[in-house]
């Protein structure tokens, strides 16, 4: 916000939020300094962030008093725009951060050496925020509280930031954890419930404004445990508000069991911030496209049939409930979730059960007709007086296509992740993408720990002190940056303890080990298969299995026998859809959607954005409005060559 006339523009947004009593909003203020992606960037000291192609410029003395300006510019300005208070960034590696840290602050002038000089910049902001706001305008600051990078801030220079941030006229002090350069994980679904809050908790009794808990608290119980604790005064939520917009609503009504939880995936929030992307959720396509996919009452009724209820056939099911159509859902399984019951039983993916928790709710709520252990079959459906199917019958397993692909060492990732398989102590696993990886961290962790049959995971979710160790993260802070020092580790017993299984992970390209995955996640999966002495080889084919284990041929042109017990393979999937044909030649309108549509790079993100658009947009149309629809529609390509099949019977 630089201008009088951003201001008007965003009275839109305040006005918004005040038409509902008691409401307040805040406006974040944030200058990326050596993390922008731009040749033009800024920074304390000339020194190029390892996430960043781009090398900073250093600010002149000149240049920070012109940025202390335009902070407390761009919070008077927020104020004339109706927001109630601003957030100054004061974390995650930003500009304010870097100026803080010996890491990034290398200045020998009245901003750089002493702590009293690098913490100069963000008590001057706040300051002149004070003085040019009114008194009641809120100044919210988020302090690093645990940096998780070498060179970081003491605890004592925390206190001291915190302490004097309070005396410059902060209101609240939010708590951040860890620089987006940090190579421990703070926010993933791998990181336990509020892992953080014991550093809020720390900080407590120190200053006497409120302070606030942050991280991977994803439920109300969860919020309430570290309220009751007191660990903190408020929380702060982000990525579940985008999962479900109502999620205080149902809280405060008593039903919890309808919050659509946060699984902290990071797939369509920060992955496509990230990308330059619109940021929505995963299991909320409509977050970030409010405008775009409407979920409005229908006014012609359909009966519909969906077979298949996993991600995109129970997204499809109950947005089509929702919006009048009665949905009759099958699945042959006894249990709804799909790959979603694969996915769950990986360690650190255990919020997977919550998204399936929700979905159970969700049909019934809706009035979706549940046919469990049923194989849907054509007969089934063109009797059952249905005026559409959706298919969304997901994918197979794509098999081996070697000599020796039947032999008893070969299994298939589903039999492994469904403990079905008897997989033995030296393993390849065929194939690198998501799958091939996340069968890697099940077997590093206790693969079989957990009978076969059972519903339970095959481990419990981490415990945080585990984690903490996991991840050499100091409790106490005693260390600059919050890390556990390398020669430390060891005794602390922070070395990460490798499986007993020999595990190698295999795959065709020569470049880098799960290219494919989330861009913000897929360091994290490298990360801990790399710690549990997993072996990744790339550039290879596959000749033959036999008794001897797996036999490679590498590009460089030599030959490889893995001695190996068990061969998983993850070599891909392929669609599954074996009624479409038949449907189609018997007249019904027939959709496809998720895995059945398309299995190339299937992930729940697409299936369930794909059952939720086409659930948005099915209507009952007379053959000769077909092509009227399809043009009034902003539907996506993979929707177009569908609709056109609606009513042709």
């Amino acid at each position: 916000m630089m201008s009088e006339a951003d201001a008007r523009r965003h009275r839109v947004v305040t006005d918004a939020v005040h038409a509902h009593d008691g409401a307040k909003i805040a406006m974040q203020i944030l200058h990326t300094g050596r993390y922008s992606y731009s040749p033009t960037l800024v920074a304390p000291s000339k020194r190029r962030a390892p996430i960043n192609f781009f090398s900073p410029r250093a600010l002149s003395g000149t240049d920070v008093e012109r940025t202390i300006g335009d902070f407390v510019r761009c919070a008077a300005l927020a104020e004339e725009a109706g927001y109630d208070g601003v957030e100054v960034m004061g974390s995650e590696g930003y500009l304010i951060n870097q100026f803080i840290a010996k890491r990034t602050n290398h200045r020998t002038d009245e901003w750089g050496g002493s702590y009293e000089n690098r913490m100069r910049l963000p008590v001057r902001i706040v300051e002149g925020i004070r003085e040019a706001t009114h008194k009641d305008f809120l100044i919210v600051y988020r302090l690093s509280m645990l940096d998780l990078v070498e060179e970081g801030s003491t605890w004592e220079e925390i206190i001291s930031l915190a302490q004097a941030i309070e005396v410059a006229g902060a209101s609240i002090i939010n708590t951040g954890i860890g620089w987006h350069e940090a190579r421990v994980p703070t926010i993933a679904t791998s990181v336990p419930r509020a892992a953080f809050s014991w550093v809020t908790g720390k900080l407590m009794g120190r200053v006497s404004v409120p302070l606030v808990a942050t991280n991977r608290i994803n439920t109300p119980e969860v919020a309430e445990s570290v309220l009751e604790s007191g660990e903190a005064d408020m929380i702060s939520m982000a990525r579940p508000l985008l999962a479900d917009p109502d999620f205080v609503n149902k809280a405060a009504a008593g039903t919890p069991e309808r919050i659509n939880t946060c699984i902290g995936c990071n797939q369509a929030c920060l992955d496509h911030v990230f990308s330059m992307k619109p940021a929505s959720c995963l299991v909320n396509p409509r977050a970030g496209q409010e405008t775009e996919l409407n979920y409005t009452q229908t006014s012609t009724p359909m009966s519909i049939a969906v077979v298949g209820a996993g991600p995109a056939g129970l997204a499809c099911s109950t947005t089509a409930a929702r919006r009048g159509h009665q949905v009759t859902l099958f699945d042959a399984a006894a249990v709804i979730g799909g790959q979603f019951n694969l996915a769950k039983q990986v360690p650190g993916k255990e919020e997977f059960y919550e998204t399936i928790r929700y979905f159970s709710h969700e049909l019934s709520d809706a009035g979706v007709k549940l046919r469990l252990s049923t194989l849907a079959t054509e007969e089934m459906l063109l009797s059952g007086s249905f005026d559409a199917v959706v298919l969304a019958t997901g994918v197979r397993p794509r098999a081996l296509n070697i000599r020796g692909a039947d032999h008893a060492k070969v299994v298939s990732y589903v039999d492994v992740l469904n403990r079905t398989a008897r997989v033995g102590q030296r393993v390849a696993v065929v194939g690198a993408g998501g799958i091939g990886f996340d069968v890697a961290e099940f077997l590093l962790h206790g693969a079989d720990s957990t009978p076969a049959g059972t519903d339970a995971p095959s481990a419990l979710p981490q415990r945080v002190d585990d984690f903490l160790c996991e991840w050499n993260i100091d409790r106490q802070v005693s260390n600059s940056g919050g890390l556990v020092k390398a020669r430390d580790a060891g005794a602390n017993g922070s070395e990460h303890v490798g499986s007993s299984r020999k595990i190698y992970l295999l795959q065709r390209k020569k470049g880098k080990h799960g290219a494919g995955l989330g861009k913000t996640t897929g360091w994290i999966h490298r990360s801990v298969l790399k710690k549990g002495g997993v072996q990744m080889i790339g550039g290879v084919s596959y000749s033959h299995v036999d008794d001897d284990g797996l036999h490679l041929k590498r590009q460089t042109g030599g030959v490889q026998t893995l001695e190996v017990d068990t061969v998983v393979v993850c070599a891909g999937q392929t669609s599954y859809a074996p009624l479409e044909t038949s449907l189609q030649a018997a007249g019904m309108p027939t959709f496809k959607i998720g895995g059945a549509h398309l299995a190339s790079e299937l992930d729940a993100k697409r299936a369930i954005d794909q059952g939720a658009r086409l659930a948005a947009q099915i209507e009952s149309a007379a053959p000769e409005r077909v092509g009227e629809l399809v043009a009034a529609l902003p539907l996506q390509a993979w929707l177009y060559d569908k609709i056109v099949l609606s009513r042709q019977r």
